[in-house]
């Protein structure tokens, strides 16, 4: 079965916070899906860490080196159906991404987002539970 991983479990892998083994246990062995969308997301999510000192550059490119052993498919999904979903939920079009991701490939989702979580619930998407 393919999972749909978000952001914030990307960079949760790569920053090595405390749900870390976690993930890595629920995904290991699985397809991982992410919507095209996600690379330039864990540009933006490292860049705002750069920008508050939460990490250095150094430790970026470990990172993003650790990135690219990632068996991760990065897919396209329908701009109009996630704008849709954005619109009907006031969220932000990035999250949507994700949500008709895991509706076009009929997948879970995995994140660590709880407000992406519920909504993803709401439009009938199954979650693969973080605990």
């Amino acid at each position: 079965m393919a999972f749909v991983v978000d952001t914030s479990v990307i960079i949760s892998v790569l920053t090595n916070e405390e749900h870390k083994s976690k993930l890595i246990k629920l995904t290991k062995g699985e397809e991982l899906l992410a919507p095209e969308s996600l690379y330039f997301e864990i540009g933006n999510a490292f860049s705002s860490m750069l920008k508050r000192k939460r990490i250095t550059l150094k430790l970026v490119k470990k990172a993003l080196e650790y990135y690219q052993d990632i068996s991760l498919r990065l897919v396209e999904v329908d701009l109009e159906r996630s704008l849709g979903i954005a619109h009907k939920h006031n969220i932000y079009a990035y999250d949507a991404y994700f949500i008709e991701c895991a509706k076009r490939y009929k997948s879970e989702i995995i994140s660590l987002d709880k407000g992406l979580v519920e909504i993803a619930r709401e439009e009938g998407v199954k979650i693969r539970e973080v605990e």
